[in-house]
């Protein structure tokens, strides 16, 4: 009777076990779906871009550098264009994210999944992640892009 009793209670522990693992598992991949791995496209000395990577990484992403002494292939390659353009490129979950974009704004589009090809904020606005210049900031958005080379505002700062 010990002995069946013994047998079926290491039965009980054992589903346990497998459960806790698979319910910890489903969290684990899920939490791993939800903020992808970034790579970013810049030029080796660009300290502005280190920055932008790490308000990234603060933010809860994984972000992979890639060192590049030309990004205009990265660019081109995605559809951006100069009026778009920014000094560093960015791709997470198959979007491109142009230079120094809010990291609540990549979460909202990875969140969202427009159909568009990214998101950009053109040029280098003071202020923007990365671009920390004390007390300056300027006025600026972010926008959508798409293959057709319509853009829209995204977000306004």
């Amino acid at each position: 009777m010990k002995k069946r009793m013994l047998i079926g209670t290491s039965f009980a522990v054992g589903i346990l076990a497998i459960g806790a693992i698979s319910v910890g598992s489903m969290f684990y991949w899920q939490n791993a779906d939800a903020v992808p791995l970034v790579m970013v496209y810049k030029s080796p000395t660009c300290g502005c871009c280190k920055n932008w990577v790490k308000h990234l990484e603060d933010n809860g992403f994984e972000v992979t550098s890639v060192d590049l002494q030309d990004v205009s292939s990265i660019k081109q390659q995605f559809g951006i264009t100069n009026n778009i353009a920014s000094c560093h490129t960015a791709i997470v979950d198959g979007y491109a994210v142009e230079g120094h974009v809010p990291a609540q704004d990549v979460k909202r589009l990875l969140s969202e999944k427009p159909d568009v090809i990214g998101i950009s904020a053109p040029g280098m606005p003071a202020g923007s992640p990365g671009m920390e210049m004390g007390n300056r900031y300027d006025r600026y958005s972010v926008i959508t892009f798409d293959k057709n080379g319509n853009v829209e505002i995204f977000s306004q700062y």
